[in-house]
């Protein structure tokens, strides 16, 4: 008897492995067939701006429903309650929102790249280049983040140390992302979307049919678990406020969202693409949530018993079947693999259009495809270093909106509707916003140290802009008149 349910074992273990290792040569196989509409730059990193508003916002939620919502922010949300959700699964929806309503027509108009292109058309070359590098460099915990947790998965399935299971699992991100560019990336996030709405719906119908009890009997009934109001105090709220600011606001400007955004087919479908991929991501990044509740109400010991980014991936591989094993690790690679992707093309991006291509005049299309492909593989490598150092999912997540939430939001948001930001203002902005972060954080002071570095760039923007007044702005309004006429498109 032994030997047979051994011998069981070691087969649904077999089984789940080559689902795996087929699964990940068949998102390969995508990135490699998706290469040959690769023709020339604009199609790697917009998929030569065809993309209708459906794929659009499928490839927004694929890229920010990522591992963190699966593995990190489900445990933080049955410890500590609703107020758990705010940054990831409020914030990046708000912040989604405000993109499809104020920025997505404005920037599609303007035929641009990156968001460090609208940097130059409207506060010079410098700050191009000053803001790229920000933007680069906010993407490193981010993309470690994904890193980590295909790592800590592949040390759960496979038995891989994470040592190895980190540079492993960006391997085969950085060959799709190479091959195909953002052609692969929207495919592929079609087959994993559909793959992680299979495999959450899979594996909550499955626990809530073991668990007799009707599902109001699982909602938590501690103190303050549903309230989603700080306590009192102005530091509460102050603190509260800025949970909702460090995606919700801290999001607005990144690059993997302009990334796709961008990549619509005309500016209708880009606005609608935004919407799609925030209704999406909250109506389904709610299914983790209530399996955790689900979890903790069947096994409690998986919570308290060591690490909770652990949570669902352990309840799947201790007690459920062969069937939901390989369409919840399916659903939870496909979740890692989609963000990613899209994680890692934005900053290699940036580094080809806004760090290199700049400097380089006579750079040809070809070569300009060169540079960014590589600029994937030097990505990796950094963030494969970063997520060696790192142990947080959670984290490193929350420490790559940093930079540009005290930074580049400022400059970008007032840049964009107020005529009278200049050059300068925006420099006081970047300048006054890092260095007040930085102080607040070495001091520690009761409100969050990225609000504070946030409302100093906003204060150092307007003082800036009254203090050294240009005609940025009106340079900038001819430039976007010109720009949304057929004879002045830009590529």
């Amino acid at each position: 008897m032994r030997r047979s349910c051994a011998a069981k074992s070691i087969s649904e273990t077999s089984l789940l492995t080559l689902f795996i290792l087929a699964y990940l040569l068949l998102t390969l196989t995508i990135g490699f067939w998706a290469g040959r509409f690769i023709h020339s730059s604009a199609d790697f990193t917009l998929a030569g701006r065809q993309l209708p508003a459906f794929v659009v916002g499928v490839t927004l939620f694929a890229t920010w429903f990522g591992p963190e919502l699966i593995m990190g922010v489900p445990a933080e949300f049955v410890q500590y309650g609703v107020k758990s959700l705010i940054i990831d699964l409020g914030g990046n929806s708000i912040s989604l929102l405000i993109v499809g309503f104020f920025f997505a027509r404005r920037m599609y108009r303007l035929r641009i790249v990156t968001t460090n292109d609208f940097f130059r058309l409207r506060f010079g070359a410098r700050l191009e280049s000053v803001t790229a590098l920000l933007n680069v460099l906010g993407y490193f915990p981010w993309i470690a983040a994904q890193f980590l947790a295909l790592g800590i998965l592949f040390e759960t399935l496979l038995g891989i140390p994470l040592v190895w299971g980190i540079p492993l699992g960006a391997l085969v991100v950085v060959i799709y992302t190479y091959a195909g560019g953002m052609w692969a990336v929207s495919i592929t996030d079609l087959l994993q979307s559909v793959m992680i709405v299979a495999g959450l719906l899979y594996l909550l119908f499955t626990l809530l049919g073991i668990e007799p009890g009707s599902v109001a009997d699982l909602w938590p009934e501690q103190d303050g678990f549903w309230q989603i109001r700080p306590e009192t105090g102005w530091a509460n709220w102050m603190n509260h406020l800025s949970l909702w600011m460090v995606f919700g606001v801290g999001s607005v400007p990144v690059q993997e969202v302009y990334q796709r955004v961008l990549a619509a087919r005309d500016e209708r479908a880009a606005a609608a693409g935004a919407h799609i991929g925030a209704l999406l991501l909250l109506v389904i990044g709610a299914l983790p949530m209530v399996t955790a509740l689900v979890i903790v109400a069947l096994h409690p010991e998986l919570l308290s018993g060591g690490d909770g980014q652990r949570l669902i991936p352990e309840m799947v591989r201790r007690y459920m079947g062969t069937p939901a094993q390989v369409l919840f690790f399916g659903a939870l690679i496909s979740a890692i693999l989609s963000t990613s992707s899209g994680a890692m093309l934005a900053p290699a991006t940036v580094i080809g259009e806004n760090l290199i291509k700049p400097h380089f005049p006579r750079l040809s299309d070809a070569q300009l495809l060169r540079v960014t492909r590589l600029g994937v593989v030097a990505v990796a490598i950094v963030a494969v270093i970063m997520a060696w150092m790192n142990e947080s999912i959670h984290g490193l997540v929350v420490d790559s909106a940093t930079l540009t939430l005290v930074c580049v939001v400022s400059p970008f948001v007032l840049g964009t509707f107020w005529s009278r930001a200049s050059r300068r203002g925006a420099w006081a902005s970047i300048l006054v916003g890092l260095l007040t972060w930085l102080v607040c954080r070495a001091a520690q002071t009761t409100i969050e140290p990225w609000l504070i570095g946030m409302l100093a760039g906003w204060l150092g923007m307007v003082v800036g802009s009254f203090a050294w007044p240009d005609n940025s702005g009106r340079m900038f309004a001819l430039e976007q008149q010109a720009r949304s006429q057929p004879t002045g498109l830009a590529s």
